[in-house]
């Protein structure tokens, strides 16, 4: 993809954007799943540590 398709892809996705209704708007925003905020500022780097900790737990027993 280079930097002018990019532009392209960005455009129709603000302009999709800006012609939803406050309503649907609202409605997308309590659709998308709340995340931990562990993974929303850290990613899946403390989710890795906590299964990989799991795991050496369970086999040390």
């Amino acid at each position: 993809m280079n930097q002018n398709d990019y532009v392209k892809f960005l455009t129709e996705e603000m302009v999709k954007y800006m012609q939803l209704s406050k309503e649907e708007k609202k409605q997308r925003k309590q659709e998308k799943p709340s995340r931990k905020s562990s993974v929303y500022w850290f990613g899946l780097i403390p989710l890795a540590i906590r299964m990989f900790r799991r795991k050496r737990k369970i086999s040390h027993h």
